[in-house]
């Protein structure tokens, strides 16, 4: 395989140009059917039923953009050459649609992930009052505008459609697959706040992790660490940074190594492949995990506002574990972070 870097002017897209013999088709088509997949077995696996959010909507949007677009591509595929209301399709428009998609996919990162980030700031301590009907509409409004934002801007941007002209004259062996820089400045940008949060609660973590105990809760696997109270603002909080650690590494520290050595090793992954539910479900902990930090004084400790993230309990980081009483102890007791 032969690749070959390219950028536009503002830094904002860089192609992998793969060079390949006639099943470069095959080969998309493949790479498309196992994201599907991923797409909905991640969908399907959430232990847990899961609060209305941005994320949830837009995770279900790209699962369904995926799948309608493996469908576009097998059915090319299959008939290779034919005409539908007027257009000639061949297999060159696999190519062309994956080409769209993922050019579409690179500007996608940053409006997303801030639109989430305000939702989950907003809303994580109860204060939004609005109705479940209005949130579910203003949610599907959002995703549908920033889709057609994305592939509105990814049809304007002059280096699109230089990219989408330079494909009609080469060989038909060759592809041109765009990756997003926003992704991989979103990746760094995860990879040095993490690093410098454990660098900066070490003493904490260690601690924790020495004491923690590994129990079986409800059928559940749970780790036990000690709890002591303490009103202190600034003690809380960086007690709690240390629980909110524990509990983002425990349920996705496989992400983060890879993710590390993606960027240690500039691995270019194309846009289309790089966005998928189970990346965005690994977003949306982090930026949960952000929000609770954030607005930790105003957290509400309801069973409703802990269902926003499907893989990770976040409510031991807030109160300590008790039988018998609701309320946080009073003395030092435990608190349980499933796993």
């Amino acid at each position: 395989m032969a690749a070959r870097l390219c950028e536009n002017g503002s830094g904002q897209y860089h192609c992998t140009h793969a060079s390949q013999p006639l099943e470069i088709s095959y080969m998309l088509v493949l790479i498309m059917l196992g994201k599907v997949f991923l797409d909905f077995f991640m969908l399907q696996i959430k232990p847990r039923p899961v609060k209305v959010s941005f994320m949830g909507y837009f995770c279900l949007s790209v699962a369904l953009l995926d799948f309608t677009l493996l469908l576009s591509m097998c059915f090319i595929f299959c008939f290779e050459d034919f005409a539908l209301w007027g257009v000639r399709f061949t297999e060159y428009h696999i190519c062309l649609f994956t080409q769209i998609s993922s050019l579409t996919y690179g500007i996608l990162p940053y409006p997303v992930y801030l639109v989430a980030a305000l939702d989950y700031y907003t809303t994580v301590s109860q204060t939004s009052q609005l109705p479940t009907r209005a949130r579910k509409l203003l949610y599907g409004l959002a995703v549908v505008v920033i889709w057609i934002s994305g592939f509105f801007c990814t049809l304007q941007v002059p280096a699109v459609s230089e990219e989408l002209e330079m494909q009609n004259s080469v060989s038909p062996s060759q592809c041109p697959l765009s990756g997003s820089r926003q992704s991989s400045s979103v990746s760094w940008a995860m990879v040095l706040l993490l690093g410098t949060a454990l660098l900066a609660c070490w003493k904490e973590v260690t601690t924790m992790l020495l004491s923690a105990r590994l129990l079986s809760f409800s059928s559940q696997p749970v780790l036990m660490f000690p709890y002591v109270p303490n009103n202190n603002n600034t003690c809380f909080k960086w007690q709690l940074l240390s629980r909110l650690l524990l509990c983002f590494l425990g349920t996705w520290a496989p992400f983060v190594v890879l993710q590390v050595v993606v960027l240690l090793l500039g691995v270019q992954i194309p846009a289309y492949v790089e966005m998928n539910v189970p990346w965005l479900c690994f977003i949306n902990s982090f930026l949960l995990a952000a929000a609770y930090w954030c607005r930790c004084r105003d957290v509400e400790l309801t069973e409703e506002g802990w269902c926003t993230d499907p893989f990770v309990s976040w409510k031991f980081c807030f109160m300590p574990f008790n039988n018998e009483s609701p309320k946080p102890a009073d003395k030092p007791g435990t608190v349980i972070v499933i796993c």
